[in-house]
């Protein structure tokens, strides 16, 4: 994987796949190294550009807390390096957030746009701040993590929803995993940028064709912030799936519908 020195610091990234060109911002505490279904997703239609964004993975853990703008500087700046004018742009959760201020922003760079499970901030709705998660009790945290991911997630839904529990198995088993001090310290400062995100009085900058999807149990990034997105982008289009902050996962249509629009193609309704 390449490493470019880029706005202070070195960032790793990779271009897989080939097509379309398309930037993926990737979601909290993601790396390239566990996003690999993701990535293999799209790169089976596209050209893919995905960078470790700064403070995770094997990019520069920075000594300052993190700005969005950062973030999405950091994207424009990759862009530069890999000699792209502009490219079609991907954004879940946290990335979606990052999607909208590189947008916001750059407006002409950005050919389509897809954000999945996000929100814009201010008046328009925030994500639950999940900077605040770690002073809870373990199992106060457990708890509040299950509902998060989807509202309907209770002992007697997975019981009957053998998919949905295997989903939350690999989810417990990923925060299981050992990190380094590093790694930790990294995730927390990305967790802190996250909590200054506000584009909302920004979104009628964006003129590019817009695929808005969310889940309709996301108790994390609530569908009614999906909604508030579209109001703000002319022509926008949102669409609700089956599922919570996974819902590309849950719903089969989802991830279908996602490649159609950023190929070009217009998604049909339900």
């Amino acid at each position: 994987m390449p490493t470019a020195a880029l706005n202070g610091i070195d960032i790793h990234f990779e271009v897989r796949g080939s097509g379309p060109r398309l930037l993926v911002f990737n979601g909290s505490g993601a790396s390239i190294a566990g996003s690999g279904m993701l990535i293999d997703a799209l790169a089976a239609s596209f050209e893919v550009l995905v960078h470790d964004q700064r403070c995770l993975g094997l990019t520069t853990v920075t000594d300052q807390v993190p700005t969005m703008a950062d973030y999405a500087a950091d994207g424009a700046a990759l862009l530069d390096h890999v000699g792209w004018d502009s490219a079609s742009v991907f954004g879940v959760s946290f990335g979606g957030m990052v999607a909208q201020e590189f947008a916001v922003t750059w407006p002409e760079r950005v050919d389509r746009l897809a954000l999945l499970c996000t929100s814009p901030g201010g008046e328009g709705g925030s994500s639950f701040p999940l900077h605040t998660i770690a002073a809870m009790p373990d199992a106060e945290q457990e708890r509040l993590r299950l509902h998060l991911l989807d509202m309907r997630f209770d002992d007697a839904f997975l019981a009957a929803n053998p998919r949905d529990q295997m989903l939350v198995d690999l989810t417990v088993a990923s925060r299981a995993t050992p990190k380094s001090e590093q790694q930790v310290r990294g995730e927390q400062l990305q967790l802190l940028a996250r909590a200054g995100h506000d584009v909302w009085d920004r979104l009628h900058r964006i003129t590019c064709p817009t695929f808005i999807a969310c889940g309709e149990f996301d108790a994390l990034a609530p569908s009614s912030n999906s909604d508030a997105i579209g109001t703000r982008i002319a022509g926008s289009v949102v669409r609700r799936y089956a599922g919570g902050h996974t819902f590309v996962l849950q719903d089969r249509t989802a991830m279908p519908d996602v490649l159609v629009f950023l190929a070009g193609g217009a998604v049909v309704d339900r």
